[in-house]
């Protein structure tokens, strides 16, 4: 029950750091360049808050698709306190400017944190879904649940949007981002995977909490590969 109720309270850091953003990019210049390439739209925890830049899982993939001689350059348009209306807002620009094969959304945490409404929170995640695949990008949707104090109804049509959506528009799907520390997380070990401030992931679980990401993503990939043949 420690790790549960720590790994909820993880996302309460959403609403609290508005100000923060991380771009990562291998190669800045990729508009000049026929690299294929990952957009990343989420908050802070994509953004690497508090991490230096190649400890944020987001660089860790980057390295992982280096390693594995993937031509793919990520793109991390993430921004700590992001909603998923901002991020409707920023999706013609980015898609426009990065070209994205494939797209990995990770947003709604703070439209939950903020009592906003569950139903244009998938209005916007759809939005942005059904931008990227026009544009002929894979969409990799990742989710997040709200904290239990929010009620179990609520809770359970919070993550149901997630879980829809990827049905209905055929997207990747990480139902939980946070899932991978609930099994490492206890009473004693726990300063060694959130930060000081109690709330934000270590860089060592950053690679944690890329592994379901990576493994949901590989498909994505095969299928690009496939539809430039």
């Amino acid at each position: 029950m420690l790790a549960y109720r720590f790994l909820f309270n993880l996302t309460l850091i959403l609403m609290m750091t508005l100000g923060s953003s991380l771009s990562y990019s291998q190669n800045p210049n990729h508009s000049q360049t026929n690299n294929p390439s990952i957009l990343i739209l989420g908050d802070s925890l994509s953004a690497g808050y508090g991490l230096n830049l190649e400890e944020s899982w987001p660089a860790l993939l980057q390295a992982q698709l280096n390693q594995a001689a993937a031509p793919y350059q990520v793109h991390n348009a993430s921004i700590s306190g992001q909603t998923s209306a901002e991020g409707a807002a920023q999706i013609d620009e980015l898609l426009a400017r990065v070209k994205p094969n494939v797209v990995i959304l990770e947003l709604g945490a703070n439209d939950g944190l903020r009592g906003l409404s569950i139903k244009q929170m998938k209005v916007n995640l759809q939005t942005m879904i059904k931008k990227s695949q026009q544009q002929g990008a894979q969409v990799l949707l990742i989710g997040i649940r709200t904290p239990d104090n929010y009620g179990r109804r609520y809770g359970e049509q919070f993550r149901a949007v997630f879980a829809n959506l990827a049905q209905s528009h055929n997207t990747g799907l990480v139902p939980f981002m946070l899932a991978p520390l609930e099994s490492v997380i206890t009473e004693t070990n726990r300063m060694e995977y959130i930060q000081a401030d109690g709330l934000h992931p270590t860089a060592k679980a950053q690679p944690l909490i890329l592994q379901p990401i990576w493994q949901a993503l590989t498909p994505l990939l095969a299928l690009q590969v496939e539809s430039t043949h």
